[in-house]
């Protein structure tokens, strides 16, 4: 199931500020915004929350983000983590205009949902496509004003 406009390149991290300073000597980054967010989530294991150190980095129109996982529901990211180095790519991920159609949709097709979350203002949901894609897919659903205080362009 691929959807939506691809806006995010997702990779977790065992330590946030040696990713990021890796995007700004590597990339030329100048801006990249970080901090620790803890959301409720659905997990097939249970609800709960889950705490994850971030940093969402704009290098033209394409975010990337970083993931720290730090307690709680953070399995998904937590067992990806790189043994050596430190960036494992994670997901990519595509926004959708509507949820509730894109959610019925999901439900008919093939992927596991793995992670689910978010609020009137962003929600979100990760399908587990490592089978065939080789990485998870996330789709968020999100009000514009939400969409340009995480970078986006209008």
């Amino acid at each position: 199931m691929l959807e939506g406009r691809h806006y995010q390149n997702a990779y977790v991290t065992r330590d946030i500020e040696r990713s990021i300073s890796f995007f700004k000597e590597q990339c030329g980054v100048e801006n990249a915004s970080s901090f620790e967010v803890e959301v409720d989530v659905w997990t097939p294991g249970g609800s709960g929350k889950a705490r994850n150190k971030l940093a969402f980095i704009w290098i033209d129109n394409l975010q990337y983000e970083l993931i720290q996982p730090v307690s709680g529901l953070v399995d998904i990211y937590a067992n990806e983590l790189p043994n050596e180095g430190h960036l494992q790519f994670h997901h990519i991920c595509m926004r959708v205009p509507v949820w509730q159609p894109f959610r019925d949709r999901v439900e008919k097709q093939g992927y596991q949902v793995v992670l689910e979350g978010g609020d009137d203002n962003l929600r979100f949901l990760y399908l587990d496509a490592r089978d065939t894609l080789g990485h998870y897919l996330e789709y968020t659903c999100m009000t514009d004003e939400r969409w340009l205080q995480l970078g986006g362009k209008p």
